[in-house]
């Protein structure tokens, strides 16, 4: 997928299909291409998104343009930053670049036929699930114009996350003027009409095809959400007549160097390091987009951006890290974040479409504006409004959007199973996902707590620090599991706890009482309260021998975002960070550069951000200012914070594959007996970090272990 700048809103690439497999981001390695579209999400989940304003290049006469006009590829994809080209089996040749707004197709046909190109303002990315979240076209229109441009628009629905009707507009110019041009429309693949109509509209599939007499024609395409003149004025300001395809490729590869890549150096030889090191950037700066001055539902003086899949997936490690590469745009996210809950009520935990939707546990943007609060970010942030924001979540039971998957409680946005999370402290069967989403809720108080106490506000303070300790109400301490006692579980309104098997979460899904782990997982997720929870489970040793176990009964799913920290955990009792070390060199092998280098799908980039910091050697905890020292890979590894500020990470000694384990370090060139760091320690005005690596495990992490904040009042 082709992006000219990180977080742009044109993401443009092939749409593949292959059997009943969901082309979540359009790609897939196998199978045909029917469409090369202007939008995608990369890196999701749940059901495809967007792949809309699609061109398909096709030969000889086209007698259905509605047909399936898929072809094969004829050789391997190509691609590289800002550049992709696909050879089709009829022997097509299209190659693409883009700019933030605009897309340029360049198409090489074969001589001696017709080419020709359809724009089908009909085509969705299809969803083969059957869990309700595909795709809807719902009406369009196409007008050719005097000029030989063209402008239309197209509206759809659905998706994951179940948005109503939204629009997008486009415009579209060729290097040439087409040999003819032709609107279609019609039911499936039956055509009502195929003719010279200058325009076309209605609820009808439709679009236009174009014959060219050369064999080589560009396609120059500009979207809005604002209005088919506002494409027009994109298209013409950033891709103007005669602009050269190299030049856009040449600006993409310049523009992620500038942006991203050197914001990262290393010392390395091993290319494949190399390639998973910057390969992980850019695959973690595709989305959110960026659509300030692009959004249709408000006006507003605040930047403004979409596709926020999803901050359930991405608050663990994505955000943390989104805001030391990247700084301006992490604030720009943030007040975009507080900019739509003061136009639609609600901050997202998930948006695209312009359209909240959807919340698999908490609040998570409470958490995600709790981590940028404490690490100073201020700038165009007005923090009054980001706790009153954070309040709404916290305070106020959204509408119920009737979510087939989960009809007890919104999906949309906010906290659904908000009414019991204030009469009870917990969250009774009622409502689904009731046990991971009482440890999210309680997370995303302690959020709220964070904040309050940086704005003075010692009442709220208080009360959201008691509340984000109501993960304790789902603890059972009768549970037992394979040597262990006590896991956080179901419990009904009159307080008594269901019988629960805690390797069992039924489905892991949506109905169930746990989502996408299980209790062995969701019992140790009280990161802000990791003191309480090594007292439940009875100590440093029982703590140690709990971590052991996720991995020794395969519990642990790398792929799977609630067991993220789980493996870092060792480092809150004193002298095991080496166990934290080697779970993460353990980790790290499950990644790679190659095709399925991914343990699961990208997520938006969680997964990227994931090894970005094992490969860093620290690891956040999301809300707090500290973190978790980890072993790093590389002997000199350097990190632009901005403003003239880096943090140099240096290694001797060892290597990254068999000598791992820290034998002594040094942050600031002071000696250094704690697992972990501050944010003030190294990130805010920058600092140093001098590893001593080797083969043999060193008990140098004597020191106080990482702060509990919300530990000191049992």
């Amino acid at each position: 997928m082709l992006i000219l700048s990180p977080l742009a809103m044109v993401k443009l690439g092939p749409d593949v299909q292959s059997g009943t497999a969901d082309a979540y981001s359009g790609y897939l390695p196998n199978g045909n291409i029917w469409g090369f579209s202007m939008m995608h999400e990369s890196g999701t989940g749940g059901a495809p998104k967007y792949g809309v304003v699609s061109q398909m290049p096709a030969l000889g006469n086209i007698s259905n343009p509605l047909a399936d006009l898929s072809q094969g590829r004829a050789s391997a994809d190509q691609a590289q930053v800002g550049y992709y080209k696909a050879s089709l089996n009829n022997g097509v040749v299209v190659e693409l670049a883009a700019t933030d707004h605009t897309g340029l197709y360049q198409y090489s046909f074969p001589k001696g036929n017709s080419p020709s190109i359809v724009v089908d303002v009909s085509h969705v990315l299809p969803s083969f699930r059957g869990l309700g979240w595909e795709q809807h076209y719902s009406k369009g229109n196409f007008s050719f114009f005097p000029d030989g441009h063209y402008e239309g628009s197209g509206t759809y629905n659905n998706g994951w996350n179940l948005s109503p009707d939204w629009n997008i507009y486009f415009c579209g110019r060729f290097n040439e003027q087409p040999s003819s041009s032709n609107t279609f429309k019609g039911t499936g693949t039956t055509l009502a009409s195929y003719d010279t109509s200058s325009s076309v509209s209605g609820t009808e599939r439709l679009g236009a095809v174009f014959t060219f007499n050369n064999s080589n024609v560009t396609s120059r395409v500009g979207i809005s959400y604002i209005s088919s003149s506002k494409a027009c004025h994109n298209l013409d300001k950033e891709v103007p007549d005669q602009t050269s395809f190299q030049s856009l490729v040449d600006k993409a590869k310049s523009t992620w160097n500038t942006q991203v890549f050197s914001k990262v150096q290393v010392s390395s030889t091993n290319a494949a390091d190399l390639q998973l090191l910057y390969s992980s950037l850019y695959g973690m700066f595709l989305i959110p987009s960026n659509l300030t001055g692009e959004n249709p539902g408000w006006s507003s003086e605040q930047p403004y951006y979409s596709d926020v899949f999803t901050l359930w997936d991405t608050h663990r490690c994505h955000t943390p890290l989104f805001h030391i590469l990247e700084p301006v745009a992490y604030e720009e996210f943030i007040c975009s974040l507080i900019d739509i809950w003061r136009h639609d009520g609600f901050m997202p935990d998930a948006r695209s479409s312009n359209y909240n939707g959807r919340v698999q546990g908490g609040s998570n943007a409470d958490s995600v504006l709790a981590d940028a609060y404490v690490k100073g970010v201020r700038g165009c942030i007005r923090w009054d409004d980001g706790f009153t924001a954070m309040l709404t979540d916290a305070e106020t039971t959204p509408p119920n959007n009737h979510d087939p998957k989960a009809p007890d409680s919104s999906t949309k946005e906010g906290r659904g199973a908000l009414p019991d999370w204030l009469k009870y402290g917990y969250i009774t069967p009622t409502f689904t996902r009731a046990v991971s989403r009482a440890v999210e809720y309680s997370a995303n108080d302690f959020g709220l707590f964070q904040v309050a106490k940086g704005l003075g506000k010692k009442t709220e303070a208080d009360k959201y620090l008691k509340r984000s300790r109501n993960w304790r109400n789902h603890w059972n301490p009768n549970c037992t599991s394979n040597g262990h006692s006590g896991f956080v579980v179901p419990r009904r309104a009159d307080g008594s706890f269901i019988d629960q098997d805690p390797l069992n979460c039924g489905g892991c899904y949506w109905g169930d009482a746990y989502y996408e782990d299980n209790a062995w997982v969701y019992s140790m997720n009280a990161l802000h309260d990791v003191a309480t929870l090594k007292k439940f489970i009875g100590g440093d040793d029982k703590f140690v021998d709990r971590i052991n176990k996720l991995f020794d009964l395969k519990i642990f799913n790398a792929g799977n975002e609630p067991g993220f920290t789980s493996p870092y955990l060792y480092n809150f009792v004193p002298g095991k960070q080496h166990l934290s070390a080697q779970r993460s060199r353990d980790i790290s092998k499950l990644y790679n550069s190659g095709t399925g280098g991914l343990p699961g799908n990208s997520d938006a980039g969680a997964m990227e951000s994931n090894i970005l910091w094992q490969m860093i050697g620290l690891w956040p905890m999301t809300g707090q200012t500290t973190f978790l020292v980890l072993s790093p890979w590389f002997p000199q590894m350097t990190i632009e914070l901005g403003n003239g500020k880096t943090l140099k990470i240096s290694t001797t000694g060892g290597n990254k594959d068999t000598a791992f384990y820290v034998q002594s370090l040094k942050v600031n060139g002071k000696q250094w007996d704690k697992a972990w760091v501050t944010w003030q320690d190294i990130f805010e005005n920058g600092g140093t970090m001098d590893f001593v690596l080797g083969s043999n495990v060193a008990e140098w992490s004597t020191g106080e272990p990482p702060p509990s904040p919300a530990s000191g009042d049992q």
